[in-house]
């Protein structure tokens, strides 16, 4: 991998494109300029819906297990760039680099996940009421879709809105954040290489406000997929209204990591350390605020506190416990919920800076950072950090910790800590969001399926309720007489 500054273009419709503007790309470790990106134009927008357009006909009448043979091509193509994957991840992002391998892998599973399900597209006939009949249920494509990924897994997401979109026929324009564009470029070149057929996948970069929202309110696009923030889902909502274009939201939320009194504290203190400091605290279903009974609070505490300082942070590309924040406006963000939630009587535990030393003057870092007596009310405990800030609140029983996490307005997930079923059977029964953690840290399966409750989004991503998600129904009344 070259080491200067590195330049790319958009890839639409087969072709790179350049445009006349150009997005700088910064290194969140050390804040400076690695690459550039087109900035590109509502008229290059406009392109690639055309592109998206012609090519959806003879894609979607493919077979779906040739659309699946297409797709494991991109797989083998991806597979010996993973080292150069990588370390790309690593600078664009800052996450760790054995943090970054796992994106690449993750990205294969995803690929390789959807390219198998050609095969497992299912529809349903139904007894007709007369004879000589049959009534088909049919899922198609919806056609040309737009996937608006955020900046936290700009590799994975790709992999995980490409997969399912193509093996169902639908074309797709892919749209990296404007922090993290340049994994999705190297992307458009394995396209390219695999011999996908143009038209089929568009990469292009640019401005979200004023890019993406052209290609989401287009007449032209019929299915629109965002993984990003719950205000990106508002304004994706407000523009698909003219058109009722379809949508699927995976939005952000603020997941509950609730601890009883007859959890196993050892382990649930090791959890919630993983499952706060995992990508900085860059995960929307990373443990956001600590629920914690008040008869173990300050044993859990002290050992969250203990393993949260052993923590080290440092340059990404040494594999530290953690790197830095994304982009400076987000760490702006998380240092100001830190000071407004200890100007409102919270202690801080530790962390709470930027580290000491001179590699760590430039560039987005903070601190894992832990604070105590948090009440409900607080900043750290309403709004969603998306950063390495632990707060912790005490809790009376196990009701109060239901109907802290239910009274929110979000509902994407939440953990719970118990040793005695009835309560995990109650959990499951009355926490209002969309993936419960019993007794376990963050995690993410491809079978499974990660969606969003409430305001925390409409549709969600993963196995075979993820591959339908790309799917629209077809009603066939089939008379043979």
């Amino acid at each position: 991998m070259t080491t200067g500054e590195m330049s790319y273009q958009c890839y639409i419709d087969g072709k790179w494109i350049d445009s006349e503007q150009h997005i700088a790309v910064e290194n969140p470790a050390t804040g400076e300029i690695f690459a550039r990106v087109p900035d590109c134009t509502t008229e290059h927008a406009d392109e690639a819906l055309a592109s998206s357009q012609q090519a959806l006909q003879s894609w979607k009448m493919l077979p779906a297990i040739e659309r699946g043979r297409h797709i494991f091509r991109l797989i083998e193509t991806l597979k010996p760039k993973r080292d150069h994957f990588a370390r790309l991840l690593v600078l664009e992002q800052g996450k760790t680099l054995n943090e970054a391998y796992g994106e690449f892998d993750d990205t294969l599973t995803y690929l390789t996940y959807s390219a198998e399900a050609a095969r497992r597209l299912e529809g349903k006939i139904f007894p007709s009421d007369n004879a000589g009949e049959q009534l088909w249920i049919q899922k198609v494509p919806y056609g040309v879709t737009i996937g608006l990924c955020a900046f936290n897994y700009p590799l994975a997401l790709i992999g995980r809105k490409v997969g399912p979109a193509l093996v169902t026929g639908n074309t797709i324009i892919v749209k990296p954040h404007e922090a993290t564009p340049v994994t999705a470029m190297e992307f458009a070149k394995a396209v390219e290489e695999a011999g996908i057929p143009q038209g089929v996948i568009n990469v292009i970069s640019g401005s979200g406000i004023a890019v993406g929202e052209h290609l989401v309110k287009s007449p032209i696009t019929q299915l629109v997929t965002l993984t990003g923030s719950i205000r990106a889902g508002q304004a994706i909502c407000r523009a698909v209204a003219e058109n009722i274009t379809a949508v699927s939201l995976e939005l952000g939320g603020k997941a509950s990591f609730i601890v009883l009194e007859d959890a196993d504290i050892d382990k649930a203190a090791d959890a919630v350390v993983t499952s706060r400091y995992a990508n900085c605290g860059q995960v929307c279903i990373c443990a956001e605020l600590v629920l914690v009974h008040e008869k173990v609070a300050e044993e859990f505490t002290r050992k969250v506190v203990e393993k949260v300082k052993q923590l080290k942070v440092g340059d990404p590309m040494d594999n530290p416990d953690m790197g830095p924040s994304v982009t400076a406006q987000n760490l702006n963000r998380v240092e100001t919920i830190v000071r407004d939630t200890i100007e409102s009587g919270a202690k801080l535990a530790c962390g709470g800076e930027r580290p000491q030393g001179a590699q760590f003057e430039k560039g987005n870092w903070y601190l894992p950072t832990v604070l105590t007596e948090v009440t409900p009310d607080m900043a750290a405990a309403r709004e969603e950090i998306f950063g390495p800030v632990l707060p912790i609140v005490k809790i009376k029983s196990y009701d109060d910790a239901v109907a802290i996490t239910n009274r929110r307005e979000d509902g994407l997930s939440c953990y719970l800590w118990t040793n005695d079923y009835r309560t995990i059977m109650d959990g499951i029964s009355r926490l209002e969001v969309g993936t419960v953690f019993v007794n376990k840290q963050i995690v993410g399966y491809i079978q499974g399926y990660h969606s969003g409750h409430k305001r925390s989004g409409i549709g969600g991503e993963d196995g075979v309720y993820g591959i339908e998600g790309y799917l629209q129904k077809r009603t066939v009344y089939l008379d043979s007489n």
